[in-house]
């Protein structure tokens, strides 16, 4: 038999398209994603666990980017903030998949175990059990946050003869505000961790 004329269905195809059509129109469907594939709705489902497979394999694909090896460096500060700059590269890379993916529980096993590592960095640092997951959501506000900046239009404000001061501060800044956001912001808070680790260390 000759080969078929379009490649076999599979995962990889099904997370492409919908990447696609989230990065194009910040939301996705199954059947949109069968209409483009251009297989019946019932052959998407045969490799995914409904919409919320979908959403994971998205969320695979994305964050198969960030450098999970980063989490390994020495020491725990060095590593989260290398951890920190590669996610925020892999998302922005694709702002519009960011509300999707953040509301959304996280389920797919390469990305917790990128997780698993993270918190295993902490707590080798010496950071306590209550502490590690504030800390991670909270850089990873900062991350989301942060990549959503580098996808906003470079003006994000218009000054008027009202605003001399908020002109002059964004001509001082020049084109690299977000990323010196960024920095300003990773910056603080690897040093409040920092001192968070010293309080929680026994005297």
């Amino acid at each position: 038999m000759g080969r078929p004329r379009t490649p076999l269905l599979d995962r990889e195809r099904i997370a492409l398209t919908a990447l696609r059509l989230v990065s194009e129109q910040g939301e996705f469907s199954v059947p949109q994603i069968a209409r483009a594939l251009g297989v019946q709705t019932g052959s998407v489902y045969h490799h995914v666990d409904g919409r919320a497979g979908v959403v994971e394999l998205v969320r695979e694909l994305v964050c198969d980017r960030i450098a999970g090896e980063a989490l390994a460096l020495e020491p725990w500060d060095r590593a989260l903030e290398e951890w920190a700059r590669s996610y925020r590269a892999a998302f922005a890379a694709h702002p519009r998949a960011i509300p999707l993916l953040m509301t959304t529980p996280v389920r797919a096993p390469r990305v917790l175990a990128q997780y698993e590592r993270a918190v295993g960095v902490l707590l080798a640092a010496g950071f306590t059990r209550r502490t590690v997951m504030p800390l991670l959501t909270a850089l990873e506000n900062l991350v989301l946050g942060s990549a959503l900046d580098l996808a906003a239009p470079e003006a994000m404000w218009e000054p008027t003869p009202d605003t001399p001061l908020l002109a002059d501060a964004l001509a001082a800044v020049g084109p690299n505000r977000a990323d010196a956001a960024f920095d300003l912001g990773l910056a603080a808070f690897l040093t409040d961790a920092r001192t968070l680790l010293a309080a929680d260390r026994p005297a």
